[in-house]
């Protein structure tokens, strides 16, 4: 997969990009079992992990990683701030009770012994204010002193503009299928530590901004810049099917 750039984009162009890839090529639960995979293989996985989950398909991702983890031996939770679900995101759910993943709402003291926390709350189409509990949620992340992963982006973050009142502070951000515009933004670089892609196999739809990742020191006209927390080669799950959770 090396090449001398990566792909940046919009949050439109993202969601159209998406529609179009599960209407021709692929279905939406492949993509989420991968998106779940790309985060799975990105970090070491020790101690007690809690899942931070909302409604749709950032919540899906959640649930997909807490069937890889319960599959491949690691202690972890979901913490549910929302009880909504997408037809995908309800497969994973259903599967990781199979795995008797605990699964609990949202209380005051719920990321509270744990190493890890991952953040599927909110998606790229976030905009305006958080309100609670996401607020309390989002807070309490910040505050436990935990590794803290975010899934696509950190919740309480505009996709496009990078801005945010409050917005999770992550450790490692894996983004899904290509940067989105805002998580490189100077803004995005207080929340973030380290991003990296996912390469789940998502289709273009159209072609907007390039990162040059070569690491030359004046980037080609008309392509950006790669910011120091951009990590350069994405980790590719363009193959995997989520008929590896059957194998076990």
């Amino acid at each position: 997969m090396n090449q001398d750039f990566l792909d940046c984009i919009s949050v439109a162009n993202m969601r159209e990009s998406d529609r179009l890839t599960i209407e021709r090529f692929c279905p939406g639960r492949t993509l989420m079992y991968r998106a779940a995979l790309g985060v799975y293989r990105a970090a070491a996985w020790d101690g007690v992990t809690a899942i931070a989950v909302g409604g749709g398909n950032n919540g899906g991702d959640g649930y997909a990683l807490a069937c890889i983890l319960a599959r491949n031996g690691h202690r972890c939770r979901i913490v549910k701030l929302s009880e909504k679900l997408t037809e995908d995101s309800s497969f994973y759910a259903n599967l990781a009770a199979e795995l008797s993943v605990t699964m609990e709402p949202y209380v005051p003291g719920a990321f509270a012994a744990c190493d890890t926390i991952v953040d599927c709350l909110l998606g790229t189409g976030f905009q305006g204010s958080l309100r609670e509990p996401w607020l309390s949620a989002v807070r309490e992340i910040n505050g436990s002193g935990a590794r803290v992963i975010s899934v696509d982006i950190n919740s309480g973050m505009n996709g496009d503009t990078g801005e945010a009142e409050t917005a999770v502070c992550s450790n490692l951000t894996v983004t899904v299928g290509f940067v989105k515009r805002g998580l490189v933004t100077e803004n995005a670089g207080r929340y973030i530590k380290c991003l990296v892609v996912a390469d789940i196999g998502i289709v273009l739809e159209k072609q907007e901004d390039k990162i040059c990742t070569s690491g030359a020191t004046e980037p080609p006209s008309g392509w950006c810049a790669c910011p120091p927390w951009l990590e350069r080669e994405p980790i590719d799950v363009r193959s995997a099917s989520e008929q590896e959770l059957a194998r076990g």
